[in-house]
């Protein structure tokens, strides 16, 4: 009884109610383009590719914790990379959002679990998976009982709106969960995608000194390296906690395939695949901009990750269908908060091609 009572408290997986939209774009006679979800689409970089292929006799079981070589590059590519210098605490996950999903049942998280206003939708499954109760707030030291508050997820750059937070607003974070031992947990995944200005990562040495305790950092190679299938990432911070995390992990046989730590490794090392394909997003980003601006939207925030944050002031939904009337499926506001039904998400992640198809279509409006 008590499985289904947990799974009942559940949301639908949201993707289930975008089929209709998902069939009327397909009927468009030049095919659907799709920019609902950010699965890349370029591929894989010849030398992780290689990687791959030259660890793939390896017969045994990996270790969770990860390679040395691969614990090595994780820490390094944060110094040198994120201003993020001597993390001692790394731990490589299959694919972040697992780690996500599970991070509050594996840290015992039985009160409180903040999540952003507008929020992947992971982060309110991971509290209920847990048997936490969810509260919405980009503020979490406005909130009463901070006593009851295990966790604050924050995520900068935004999934969905690309909104970056300031090294004001992340310093202040850190104080306030420092004063009320508050676990903090940032979802950076869009880190190395900054069109406009900086984003920090909440183990800079500017947002948290040298003092990580109770900060753990998220991470994914899906984004900035083409690697969604590869299922690689890793969490980084608080010794303490990613040596919790690590014990909770083995028992659970929660491992990295060795395979995929040789590929991970030889991603985090090659800083050149990374701005290649940056510049890729960059030029697909500025077509759709232009074209959703020309076609009467207004763009907001958006100014780092994969996505466009936009609104035309009518209902989400509304617009999801008159995208896919013209064989465009777009993702609605209304997956990732109350407060955004008034706006779609369009991703970076189509090819060339689709993306410039898109500005066609959009130019017939």
């Amino acid at each position: 009884m008590a499985r289904i009572a947990l799974n009942s408290t559940l949301p639908d997986f949201p993707w289930n109610t975008l089929a209709p939209a998902k069939e009327k774009a397909q009927a468009h006679p030049e095919g659907i383009i799709n920019v609902s979800v950010g699965s890349p689409v370029d591929p894989v970089a010849p030398g992780i590719q290689l990687a791959l292929m030259e660890a793939s006799t390896a017969p045994g079981y990996p270790q969770t914790i990860g390679t040395p070589e691969l614990r090595q590059a994780i820490v390094e590519s944060l110094s040198r990379r994120y201003n993020a210098h001597d993390v001692r605490g790394v731990l490589p996950v299959i694919g972040t959002k697992e780690a996500i999903a599970w991070l509050p049942t594996l840290l015992g998280c039985r009160g409180t679990v903040v999540i952003p206003e507008i929020a992947y939708p992971t982060y309110e499954v991971a509290a209920l998976l847990a048997g936490a109760q969810p509260v919405r707030s980009d503020s979490p030291w406005e909130l009463d009982n901070p006593a009851d508050i295990d966790l604050v997820f924050v995520n900068s750059p935004s999934n969905p709106t690309g909104k970056v937070l300031g090294e004001a607003h992340l310093k202040k974070l850190v104080e306030w969960a420092r004063a009320h031992d508050v676990i903090v947990a940032s979802d950076e995944c869009y880190l190395g995608l900054v069109w406009e200005g900086e984003a920090l990562s909440v183990l800079d040495e500017r947002v948290c000194g040298d003092n990580r305790r109770n900060l753990i950092a998220i991470h994914s190679l899906s984004k900035t390296s083409n690697l969604a299938s590869y299922r690689a990432g890793f969490l980084a911070g608080c010794q303490g906690l990613i040596a919790e995390l690590t014990e909770l992990r083995k028992h659970a046989g929660l491992m990295v395939p060795g395979p995929i730590q040789a590929a991970m490794t030889a991603a985090l090392n090659d800083d050149d695949q990374e701005a290649a394909q940056k510049l890729r997003y960059a030029a697909r980003r500025a077509v759709l901009l232009r074209a959703l601006v020309e076609a009467g939207f207004e763009v907001v925030d958006s100014e780092a990750g994969l996505y466009l944050w936009a609104t035309r002031g009518e209902d989400c939904w509304v617009t999801v269908d008159w995208f896919a009337q013209r064989g465009i499926l777009v993702a609605p506001g209304a997956f990732y908060g109350p407060e955004c039904t008034q706006f779609v998400r369009v991703a970076l992640t189509e090819s060339d091609e689709r993306i410039d198809a898109f500005a066609t279509r959009l130019g017939s409006h």
